[in-house]
């Protein structure tokens, strides 16, 4: 099996609801995202998935969200743009740009700070 990694990131704001600390007022982050790709075969090029095209794809989605006040949009005006369902949905959509027969994205995890991080990946 391989794997490989690419690490982006984008910066956003957001607030949490039903929850009573200072993450309830409105604050932003800037995120670090690693989304992680798995597969059994390579291409015949050698390569599992070109890292420019993971790259490329992860920009895309990422600019829907950067420089947003994420409770505003869609994904999240009926659920809370925490960590854990940022990674959620961005597994989501890079899997539905990435995934093929031959290989399939693994993991998303969403770093809020340089200690704290949430993953999502399917059980």
């Amino acid at each position: 099996m391989y794997e490989l990694k690419i690490i982006t990131h984008f910066s956003a704001a957001h607030r949490l609801e039903n929850f009573y600390g200072k993450c309830e007022a409105l604050h932003g982050h800037n995120w670090k995202v690693e989304i992680y790709l798995v597969g059994d075969r390579l291409d015949d090029a050698g390569l599992l998935k070109d890292f420019g095209e993971v790259k490329a794809r992860a920009h895309e989605i990422l600019q829907e969200i950067d420089h947003k006040y994420l409770n505003e949009l869609p994904p999240f005006t009926r659920q809370n743009p925490s960590s854990e369902n940022l990674a959620r949905y961005l597994f989501e959509r890079l899997a539905a740009a990435l995934d093929s027969d031959r290989v399939k994205v693994s993991k998303v995890s969403v770093w809020e700070s340089e200690t704290s991080c949430a993953s999502y990946f399917p059980g």
